[in-house]
């Protein structure tokens, strides 16, 4: 009997600013991987040169950025270059030392047995893990992950802002990666793609490890940012879903609530000024008038939404998917996973030549 061809795992680590975490993050990636890519993003520390220099697995390749084009941007650069090397299923992690390596299998097992097209890490499953977390975190986790369950669709996920992914190669071709925010709402933005292509999505848990990094992020700059975005991917989503690719009950519904609300709205506040300025007090009857289309629309979208959390995708899409990066389109050498070397690399990746950024194409820029 024919054993099962062993799907090619690669890892895609962001760096910026990771100069003293990035060499144990790497020593602890166990050899179900294949490729390693360290993204430079432009880092100021210069971690590109430290892999380069102190890091000895063949597996890493480091990929360069001109400039800094945030985590969004050295993924985008990440994902094109493992899939465009035949990678089966791709893993972020991130090079700062809060992602256990060692976790690894557990996010790419759901995808290898079929069960799922995306993993994602989830701190808050164990609640008594949750004490390193400062506080801020935890409350700021918790509001971004309902406003991720409205944008997203994904109403069973939550921690979506967790860097710990992985994702089956195929999808990343019905991905428009051009489009992703290069900042802090890549991953929130990478669940409201996913979510239109009604991929299945699986939180994996994972404890919260803090130590001495230093996060990057302005939260000044990130609310505002994140405000944007989901109510952009809100909009779009009920737009895709609902009325592009699909018309159902649960479409008439929103309408219908959303007008008999609007309608209640409008009125109660006109016969409240016009009444209020005739001194004329207000009937029953015309209360109800207003109050009544306000109670019928809040059923209509409570039933939407009851729909809504039905419908979150429970089956893996990735099978049934053509392989648009199949052997003759994998470059002009037509390299195939029978081509890769001992260690799942390439032979013409192995040793001295690594890329560099002069080396990358305009399109690995972000």
């Amino acid at each position: 009997m024919k054993s099962a061809k062993l799907p090619i795992i690669a890892v895609v680590i962001p760096c910026f600013k990771v100069r003293p975490h990035i060499l144990v993050v790497l020593a602890g990636i166990g050899p179900s991987v294949a490729r390693i890519y360290a993204v430079d993003d432009c880092c100021p520390e210069r971690s590109g040169d430290l892999i380069e220099a102190d890091c000895a697995d063949p597996r890493v390749m480091v990929l360069r950025h001109a400039q800094n084009q945030g985590v969004g941007g050295a993924m985008v650069t990440g994902y094109r270059r493992a899939r465009a090397d035949g990678a089966d299923i791709i893993v972020k992690i991130d090079g700062d030392g809060q992602m256990d390596p060692s976790l690894l299998d557990h996010f790419t097992a759901p995808i290898i047995a079929g069960r799922a097209d995306y993993t994602k890490g989830n701190r808050f499953f164990d609640i008594t893990a949750l004490k390193p977390m400062p506080p801020v975190r935890v409350f700021g986790n918790a509001g971004l992950s309902f406003l991720t369950k409205l944008s997203s669709g994904y109403w069973t996920l939550f921690d979506p802002t967790n860097g710990y992914t992985a994702i089956h190669a195929k999808l990343i071709d019905f991905i428009p990666l051009d489009a992703l925010p290069r900042r802090y709402f890549f991953e929130s933005d990478m669940l409201f793609r996913l979510g239109t292509l009604r991929a299945c999505v699986m939180d994996i848990p994972m404890a919260a490890v803090y130590g001495d990094e230093v996060s990057n992020m302005n939260i000044k700059k990130v609310i505002p940012e994140f405000l944007r975005g989901h109510a952009r991917n809100f909009t779009k989503r009920l737009v895709y879903n609902y009325f592009l690719r699909d018309f159902s009950l649960a479409s008439l519904e929103f309408v219908a609530g959303v007008l008999l609300i609007g309608f209640g709205t409008l009125a109660g506040l006109y016969f409240w000024i016009h009444n209020g300025l005739l001194n004329v007090t207000t009937s029953s009857g015309t209360v109800m008038l207003a109050a009544l289309p306000i109670i019928l629309g809040l059923q209509l979208l409570l039933s939407f939404i009851g729909y809504d959390i039905a419908s979150v995708p429970s089956s893996a899409i990735f099978p049934t998917l053509p392989d648009k990066m199949g052997p003759d389109k994998m470059g002009p050498d037509k390299m195939g996973p029978d081509k890769i070397g001992p260690n799942g690399m390439r032979p013409d990746r192995l040793g001295g030549d690594r890329l560099g950024g002069d080396r990358l194409g305009g399109d690995q820029h972000g």
